[in-house]
């Protein structure tokens, strides 16, 4: 894969170059005391690490894989790596902390979680949710104990401390799931689980394959059942969940690559650059060329 492909993303390692206080752990694990003070993009970023936040007064706006998303006091708000964010605005007055982890060094905290699949698919529905009082004072305690030790650099265990905190502080965010799902539960399980099973699907082969048929037939199902699904869930279509995630990813690769266009068509597995040139026209309003441009 060209190593264009990899340019512009949100790493750890890429926010410690440019925040000014935070703790960590190599490039596994960053602990900001500041939400605000994180160096968010001016342009479409891909995630390669997992936020986990919690605003603590004041108010933000961005958007995740196009999709507008409001943080609030107590809200907890979860971003997925390889989702694309976008379009940050913040109140004067809003701060926050995070914990942003490498997936290795999360699967190794998570590890031993109960019900991770109901965890993975609520994030990923509601990347944004709030908690009681009580649920958010817990957090921030988790928050500044895992900051600590963090710290400790001469403790012999660190890691091994840091893990189990934060599976603890995990157990304890998963409980305020479980009491959002039962105050909504619906019949939608396996409605959701199909989604998620989608989406990953999407994830995964976007770049080679838009066709509803193709991931239907992977999936078992008719492709009018997981249009159905799909829309029930969503409120999108599943044409409209690939689209969505072939564009971010050629607006990312036209803004923070130099990449051709029609080496972009070529990874996208458009027939050639004219194709892509109406597609993204389609879907963004404007040519390649002047997206790049602007």
């Amino acid at each position: 894969m060209n190593d264009n492909l990899n340019i512009q993303e949100i790493t750890i390692e890429s926010v410690k170059k440019l925040a000014h206080h935070y703790s960590s752990i190599e490039n596994d694990l960053l602990v900001l005391d500041d939400l605000a003070q994180m160096p968010w993009p001016t342009t479409p970023r891909r995630m390669k690490c997992i936020l986990l936040g919690l605003c603590l007064k004041g108010k933000a706006q961005y958007s995740i894989d196009t999709e507008e998303r409001m943080v609030k006091p107590n809200d907890v708000l979860i971003v997925n790596a390889g989702t694309i964010v976008d379009n940050y605005m913040f109140s004067n007055d809003f701060n926050g902390i995070a914990i942003l982890m490498n997936k290795d060094f999360f699967q190794e905290s998570i590890k031993g979680i109960h019900e991770l699949s109901k965890l993975f698919l609520f994030s990923r529905s509601h990347p944004v949710f709030n908690l009681t009082k009580e649920e958010a004072f817990a957090m921030q305690a988790y928050f500044r104990a895992i900051r600590y030790r963090v710290d400790d650099s001469n403790h012999h265990f660190r890691r091994e401390v840091v893990c189990s905190l934060m599976m603890t502080m995990v157990y304890d965010v998963s409980n305020a799931i479980y009491r959002l799902q039962k105050v909504n539960e619906t019949r939608q399980t396996r409605a959701e689980s199909l989604f998620a099973d989608f989406i990953l699907l999407v994830e995964e082969n976007f770049r080679k394959e838009r066709r509803v048929g193709w991931y239907a037939e992977k999936l078992c199902i008719t492709p009018k059942y997981l249009s159905e699904t799909v829309k029930m869930v969503s409120h999108r279509t599943p044409n409209e969940w690939i689209d969505n995630y072939v564009t971010l990813e050629m607006r990312v690769l036209l803004k923070n690559s130099s990449m051709p266009i029609k080496e972009i068509a070529q990874n996208l597995n458009f027939p050639n650059q004219s194709f892509l040139g109406k597609y993204f026209k389609e879907h963004v309003g404007m040519s390649p060329k002047e997206y790049r441009k602007s």
